[in-house]
């Protein structure tokens, strides 16, 4: 205890800054080689490593020497056999403008990219009058309406999102639950709504998501099977029939802004409307 009580009392700024960038440049590295065949051949490396140590520890010292000159032929081994790997690896990171831009930047970049994905695929679908339910989570967790549709946890992309929504595929029918970039689940059931005071025209569709926004701070867009039109629902208020500009300044509050801009933007769409 005591000798732990020293480590950290002789821990500066500079140890943490330095433990803090090795640890994002081998996770980075990591993301590199994932699900290729490199990422299987590291974490045999890394038994092998595992291994060795405990032979020297052991002191087996014939396997200890078996090990050693094993990593040190298959060192260079692996800058041979995996040469296309690296340079697709190199190559990609040369592409990359990290290192030119701040955190918040790139955040901006990929709200955007999210925005114009989830736009391109509602006016898709919306031209088509196909029918959409999409559940776009805030604050409140969704684990509950997840775990009744088909997990996903995929990027999001206006192809992927349409070819959801396809009539009689497996998961047209549900909502899709996004979290921030990612689909997180198709396929899933919502919470009707008892109110009895909504416009009969509502079909299901929409009395799900003014359901599930009753409950929960979620937003919700939906696009009419019938007539292609298409609503954006929070706080179980609904707002029918919105262009895709509209939308879009929707999305960007919402992904970029306090509640309050947003309900002010609602407002004036209404005002404009009603006028």
């Amino acid at each position: 205890m005591e000798y732990i009580k020293e480590l950290l009392v002789n821990i500066s700024l500079r140890d943490v800054i330095d433990v803090l960038v090795v640890a994002y440049v081998f996770y980075k590295l990591y993301k590199l080689i994932e699900e290729t065949r490199a990422e299987q051949l590291l974490k045999g490396i890394v038994v092998l490593l595992i291994f060795t140590k405990i032979s020297e520890v052991l002191h087996l010292y014939t396997i200890n020497f078996i090990f050693g000159k094993t990593i040190e032929v298959g060192l260079i081994a692996l800058l041979i056999v995996f040469q296309p790997e690296l340079r697709k690896g190199l190559e990609r990171m040369g592409r990359t403008r990290f290192l030119g831009k701040s955190f918040v930047e790139i955040q901006k970049e990929e709200q955007r990219r999210v925005i114009d994905e989830i736009v391109e695929a509602i006016g898709a679908l919306s031209r088509q009058n196909i029918g959409a339910l999409i559940v776009l989570k805030q604050k409140t967790g969704l684990n509950d309406v997840i775990d009744t549709g088909t997990h996903i946890d995929g990027k999001i992309s206006s192809g992927l999102l349409i070819n959801i929504f396809i009539p009689n595929t497996p998961l047209h029918d549900g909502a899709v639950v996004i979290e921030e970039d990612e689909i997180k689940a198709a396929g899933c059931l919502l919470p009707l709504t008892d109110n009895k005071d909504l416009n009969k025209d509502l079909g299901t569709r929409h009395r799900a998501a003014i359901g599930i926004t009753e409950d929960t701070d979620c937003v919700v867009l939906v696009v009419s099977e019938e007539t292609g039109a298409i609503s954006y629902v929070e706080n179980a208020k609904i707002e029918r029939y919105l262009d895709l500009d509209t939308l879009r300044n929707y999305l960007k509050q919402l992904y970029n802004y306090e509640e309050q801009d947003r309900l002010n933007l609602i407002t004036k769409w209404r005002s404009r409307n009603e006028a």
